[in-house]
């Protein structure tokens, strides 16, 4: 299978207008990408615009700093399925993990996967702000709250995805039955494809179209 569809192309910047959105569309339609990951606000947009094409549209809640409550991520996620998105990426409430509220954290997630009436979950851990332990215990509260991906960054904090995490996050995830999405910093065809090798089931990376013609250039040449 291409990379093509492991890939979300993803435009999350405050600053992103209705054209740069359309433009993220017209991209993901051409690189035959599996999606758009986009700011709530204009899912219903995107989701018109793309019309009958084959791309997902995925949108984020509690984005990025996951501090919102856990009835505001509910709502985010019912009207986000109003507005017809088709996966959606929650940031874990990680102010509420530190402290060791687990029991908070899992509730968290379980308001979301009930808002989102049966779209896909991702749950965003923020692996540059977690050790070895804690990234374990959180794909097991994502696993218990019924969401079907761990995600490690939102590429808004200190660091992005790693391979090592990618890869310690793939052997639990396989004992949990999730997948992973790695996301933050993954910018070329190589990394990307490393990424895969190591575990991830999807990549979030604004380079989405790029890393598609670096692929092909990259076959092409053999």
């Amino acid at each position: 299978m291409s990379i093509a569809k492991h890939l979300e192309h993803t435009l999350l910047k405050p600053e992103a207008a209705v054209a740069d959105i359309i433009r993220l569309c017209d991209e993901a339609v051409k690189a035959g990408v599996y999606g758009v990951c986009i700011n709530p606000c204009y899912v219903e947009m995107a989701k018109h615009y793309l019309g009958g094409e084959d791309v997902k549209v995925i949108t984020v809640l509690g984005f990025p700093l996951g501090a919102s409550t856990s009835a505001e991520k509910s709502l985010a996620a019912s009207v986000a399925v109003l507005n017809h998105a088709d996966e959606l990426d929650m940031v874990m409430n990680i102010g509420a993990f530190k402290t060791g509220d687990y029991k908070a954290v899992e509730a968290d997630i379980s308001a979301v996967v009930r808002g989102a009436q049966g779209l896909p979950v991702k749950v965003i851990i923020e692996t540059c702000l977690l050790n070895d332990e804690e990234k374990i215990k959180a794909c097991e509260l994502i696993a218990a709250a019924g969401a079907q991906f761990v995600k490690t960054s939102t590429g808004f904090n200190k660091g992005g995805a790693t391979l090592a995490d990618v890869k310690l996050l793939k052997e639990q995830a396989d004992k949990l039955g999730l997948k992973v999405k790695a996301a933050g910093g993954i910018r070329d065809y190589q990394t990307a494809k490393a990424m895969l090798e190591a575990g991830a089931e999807r990549i979030g990376t604004s380079a989405g179209a790029k890393i598609v013609l670096e692929e092909a250039g990259a076959l092409g040449a053999k």
